[in-house]
C-alpha cells in the first residue's frame, strides 16, 4: 500500500477545487470560495517570503530607483495603501510596515555590505605547454585557467605578443635583436599581462623534450 504524504500548496488547491463542487451545489459560490482561498494562501506565501527577507536578505544600495522598485514591488503583493517604506541614512537599513486586517509586518531590511559581496570560485590552473613550429621539441611551460580552452589560451597568447612587439620595453627589444623573438617575449612579457587573459608563465626557458626509456623488469630469483 502507498503511504500517504502531505501536501504541498499546489496538491492542496487542486484538492480544493476537487471537493468544492461536492460540497455545494452552487458553482458560484464554490468559485468565490476557492478564489478567496487562493487569495489567502498566496498572501500568507507573500508575508512570510518578506519576513524572511527582512531577517537574511539585503538592498543592493539607497538609491531612489531601488527604493521606489522594492516600494513598487510590495505594493504589488500588499497594496500600495498597506505597505510604508522609509530608507534611513544614518543606519543603512530600510524600514518596511505592512498593515493588513489579518496581518501585520514591521521589520528593518540592511543594505548590503562587503562581506555580502561573493567571490565566483576561481578556475585552477592547469599545465599548457607551448612549442614553436620550427622547433616542437622546445617547450615553454606555461599554464591556464582550467575553464579557459587550450585553444583560446593559444589565441590570446599569440594576441598577448603582438602588443607587447609594439610597446616601448617590445620596441627597445627588436631593435636589440633585429627580428622577434618568441624566447624573448615569453621571457620579457609581464605577469600581468598574462594573468589578464588567465594565464601565467611557469619557467622563462624552455626545456627539451625527454623520451622516457623504460628499464626491463628485473628477473625474479626464480627465473635467475
Amino acid at each position: 500500500m502507498k503511504k500517504a504524504q502531505g501536501l504541498n500548496e499546489k496538491d492542496f488547491l487542486l484538492l480544493l477545487q476537487k471537493i468544492l463542487p461536492k460540497t455545494t451545489k452552487d458553482p458560484r459560490l464554490a468559485d468565490v470560495i476557492y478564489e478567496e482561498v487562493v487569495r489567502e494562501v498566496k498572501l500568507r506565501n507573500n508575508i512570510t517570503s518578506l519576513e524572511k527577507f527582512c531577517k537574511e536578505g539585503a538592498l543592493p544600495d539607497l538609491e531612489p530607483a531601488t527604493i521606489t522598485e522594492f516600494q513598487n514591488q510590495l505594493a504589488s503583493n500588499f497594496g500600495e495603501e498597506n505597505v510604508q517604506v522609509v530608507p534611513d541614512e544614518k543606519t543603512q537599513a530600510v524600514t518596511v510596515e505592512v498593515s493588513l486586517p489579518d496581518y501585520e509586518v514591521k521589520s528593518v531590511v540592511r543594505v548590503a555590505g562587503p562581506e555580502d559581496l561573493e567571490e565566483e570560485p576561481t578556475a585552477p590552473f592547469v599545465p599548457f605547454p607551448v612549442v614553436l613550429p620550427e622547433d616542437p621539441e622546445m617547450v615553454w611551460m606555461l599554464a591556464r585557467r582550467e575553464n579557459f580552452a587550450a585553444e583560446e589560451a593559444s589565441r590570446a597568447l599569440s594576441s598577448i605578443e603582438n602588443e607587447f612587439w609594439e610597446t616601448k620595453a617590445g620596441q627597445k627589444l627588436l631593435k636589440e635583436l633585429g627580428e622577434r623573438s618568441f624566447a624573448e617575449f615569453i621571457s620579457s612579457v609581464s605577469a600581468s599581462a598574462l594573468a589578464d587573459s588567465s594565464m601565467k608563465r611557469l619557467h622563462k626557458e624552455p626545456a627539451t623534450l625527454t623520451t622516457l626509456h623504460i628499464l626491463p623488469e628485473a628477473p625474479s630469483q626464480k627465473e635467475a
